[in-house]
C-alpha cells in the first residue's frame, strides 16, 4: 500500500513499517452501515521516518469523525520516540486539530484537507509541531478495513512463560514485557544484579508507545534463570516473563546425561571446560591457552592458539576463540544437559617475545577470516566425549 507522503525537514530517517509497501483493495462495508477505514504508515513525515495511524469513521462516502496518530523521533541524535494523538474536527473534506505530544508536551496543530477520487485519497495541508511546519502534499493513498489493519497490528515477542524444553527457546534468554509507566523503576531493580540487559530492548518503540507496554531482553546464567524469572514476574508493572530466542542454535548443540558433570546440584564447570578444550585442541589442531566463564551470562569463552601458517617467517599465532554455553535441556530439575558451542572466531596476533608487530586482523583474507568456515567436525567429536545426542530438526526428537 502507499501511505500518505509528507515531508518534513530536518528530522531524522528510518523505516516505515513494512505494512507501508501493501496495496490492498478498498471494500465497501455491507448493510450501509458506519465503518472505520484507516491509512497507516505516512510515508515521508519526519523524512519517511513517521509511524502513523490515521483512522476515519465514515457514513457512505463522508467522513464522521477522524483521529490522527503519529509516533516520530523525538531528535536527530538518538532513537528516542515522541508521539502525539488527535482527535480531529471533520468540516466536509477539512481535517483539524490540535494536541500536544506525549513525551516533550510540544503543542501540535494539523490541518489536512481531503479528496477522494474512486479507491484513490489526496491529502493536502500542513501539521506542525513546536516550531517545525510539515507541508503535506500526499496523493494516491489506499485506506486499510478494520480487519486488515488490525490483522497487521498483530505483534510477537517471543515470551514463552512455561516451555516445555530449550530448542525452540534459549536457556539464557529471558524476555520480560512491563507497563511503560513501571519500566525504569523495574530497570533500577536490576542493579547489583548478575545479569545483562540488551541496550536495544531499552529503546521506547512506537509499538510500546501505542500498546503501553516495553519488552526488556535479559542475559541470565541458565543456573540462575528460574530465580531471575519467579523475582521479575512479581515486580510491579510486569505482564509476561518468560524464556526466548538467544544464542542457542540447534544444529550446534548436544544433548548428553547429566550425571558425570554435576557436584551435587551445581555443573562442574571446571570439569566441562578442560572436556571442551580438550575436544577443540585436537579437532583445531591448537592448545587451550584460557577458560573465562560470565558470572552474569553462564557463557564459557575458551582460547585456543596454534602457529599461523599466514606467513611463517614471522612466527605469528593464530588465535581460536570459542564460546560455549552448558544447561539443562528443559526448565526445572532434568537428568540431561545441553551444550552450545559457537563456531570460532579467528584472529592473529605477534606473540612473539621483544618488540612485536601490530596487526589488523582483515575479513577479506583468504587464509584467516574473522569466522572459521571450518572447525574440522568439533560438534560430531563433542557428541562423542559426551556420549551425546544431536537435535532432528526434521523429526523434532534427539537421536
Amino acid at each position: 500500500m502507499r501511505a500518505l507522503p509528507l515531508l518534513l525537514l530536518g528530522l531524522a530517517v528510518a523505516s516505515a513499517p513494512a505494512l507501508a509497501q501493501m496495496k490492498l483493495q478498498t471494500k465497501p462495508a455491507a448493510g450501509g452501515g458506519p465503518e472505520t477505514r484507516y491509512f497507516t504508515a505516512i510515508d515521508g513525515l519526519m523524512d519517511g521516518n513517521a509511524d502513523v495511524v490515521l483512522k476515519e469513521t465514515r457514513q457512505g462516502k463522508t467522513v464522521t469523525a477522524a483521529v490522527l496518530d503519529v509516533c516520530y523521533p523525538a531528535d536527530k541524535s538518538s532513537d528516542r520516540k515522541d508521539r502525539f494523538v488527535a482527535t480531529l474536527t471533520v468540516n466536509g473534506q477539512t481535517l483539524s486539530g490540535s494536541t500536544q505530544s506525549v513525551a516533550d508536551k510540544q503543542p501540535v496543530t494539523i490541518k489536512l484537507n481531503r479528496k477522494q477520487t474512486g479507491d484513490s485519497f489526496e491529502f493536502r495541508g500542513q501539521i506542525t509541531i513546536g516550531q517545525t511546519v510539515t507541508e503535506v502534499a500526499s496523493t494516491d493513498n489506499s485506506d486499510l478495513s478494520e480487519k486488515e489493519f488490525q490483522d497487521n497490528q498483530a505483534t510477537e515477542d517471543g515470551i514463552t512463560p512455561q516451555p516445555k524444553d530449550f530448542t525452540d527457546v534459549s536457556p539464557e534468554s529471558i524476555g520480560v514485557r512491563v507497563k511503560l509507566d513501571a519500566a525504569a523503576d523495574f530497570l533500577k531493580s536490576l542493579k547489583g544484579e548478575a545479569v545483562e540487559i540488551g541496550t536495544s530492548s531499552l529503546s521506547v518503540t512506537c509499538d510500546a508507545m501505542r500498546s503501553g507496554e516495553q519488552t526488556i531482553n535479559l542475559t541470565v546464567d541458565p543456573e540462575h534463570a528460574s530465580a531471575l524469572l519467579a523475582k521479575v514476574k512479581a515486580a510491579p508493572g510486569v505482564t509476561a516473563a518468560g524464556w526466548t530466542s538467544g544464542v542457542v542454535e540447534m544444529d550446534r548443540t548436544i544433548r548428553f546425561a547429566a550425571a558425570d558433570w554435576r557436584d551435587g546440584d551445581k555443573v562442574n564447570k571446571d570439569k566441562l571446560a578442560t572436556a571442551i578444550a580438550g575436544v577443540l585442541a585436537k579437532t583445531l589442531a591448537a592448545k587451550p591457552a584460557s577458560a573465562t566463564w560470565n558470572a552474569n551470562t553462564g557463557k564459557l569463552k575458551l582460547v585456543l592458539k596454534r602457529p599461523s601458517s599466514i606467513y611463517p617467517a614471522l612466527g605469528l599465532t593464530q588465535n581460536y576463540e570459542v564460546t560455549a554455553l552448558v544447561s539443562p535441556d528443559k526448565p526445572g530439575s532434568s537428568d540431561k544437559l545441553m551444550l552450545w558451542v559457537s563456531s570460532p572466531t579467528v584472529s592473529t596476533s605477534d606473540d612473539s617475545a621483544g618488540a612485536k608487530l601490530n596487526l589488523s586482523d582483515d575479513s577479506s583474507s583468504d587464509e584467516e577470516g574473522s569466522e572459521a568456515k571450518d572447525d574440522n567436525g568439533a560438534i560430531d567429536a563433542l557428541l562423542k566425549e559426551f556420549k551425546g545426542q544431536r537435535w532432528d530438526a526434521d523429526k523434532s526428537v534427539w537421536r
